[in-house]
């Protein structure tokens, strides 16, 4: 049975769904402390969601010997503006901090980042990241008022403040790319590598 390394309810879902057997242990990382540090060392959407991935996958893997565990991670990033960096999003802290974020959203094109990371043994042995674009309506601030009650706090371990398969579909005009790296995680990929290590029946 593999170990899934995440306290996520959707990843978890998304297993559970695709009859993947697994358990789940949640990673000890200061998560926090670890996107601010890969951050600062210049990492961009694409590395920091495939760094943390890793250092979720990691932390459990070290003491779940000959087991294969699962890491993963999404970051939503906005689009950028000339020639600056899109700005990307943490976890809000307060639905004050949600409204702020949405409104950022409001009417733009984004990207989310989503990676998922194998490990056995202490050691990355497989890796995937998958882009999503969000196309966010140009919706009213009685919309986010509404929204936002309905919502929150449910939504205050989401990055990009939605549940996608929940109300937060409303927030969307369009989304491209794969429903399950929207969720959190590249599952297809990884269903496929857990086949070919004969995790799962082929």
């Amino acid at each position: 049975m593999i170990v899934l390394a995440s306290g996520s309810a959707s990843r978890r879902a998304m297993l559970e769904a695709a009859g993947v057997a697994f358990e789940v242990i949640r990673p000890q990382v200061d998560e926090d402390a670890a996107k601010a540090s890969l951050k600062a060392e210049g990492l961009e959407a694409r590395g920091l969601a495939d760094a943390l991935a890793e250092l979720k996958a990691l932390s459990v893997s070290r003491r779940q010997a000959g087991r294969i565990v699962i890491g993963s991670d999404s970051i939503v990033e906005l689009a950028a503006h000339g020639s600056e960096q899109g700005v990307m999003l943490d976890k809000p802290e307060t639905r004050e901090h949600a409204a702020q974020q949405l409104c950022a959203m409001r009417g733009g094109t984004h990207r989310l980042v989503s990676a998922v990371v194998g490990a056995r043994d202490g050691v990355a042995v497989w890796r995937h990241v998958d882009v999503a674009k969000l196309h966010v309506c140009s919706f009213s601030d009685a919309f986010l008022e509404s929204y936002l009650d309905a919502e929150w706090p449910a939504i205050a371990g989401c990055v990009g403040c939605f549940r996608i398969e929940g109300p937060g579909v409303q927030l969307f005009s369009k989304v491209e790319g794969s429903q399950f790296t929207i969720l959190g995680m590249p599952l297809l990929p990884l269903l496929g590598w857990l086949r070919d290590t004969g995790e799962m029946p082929a």
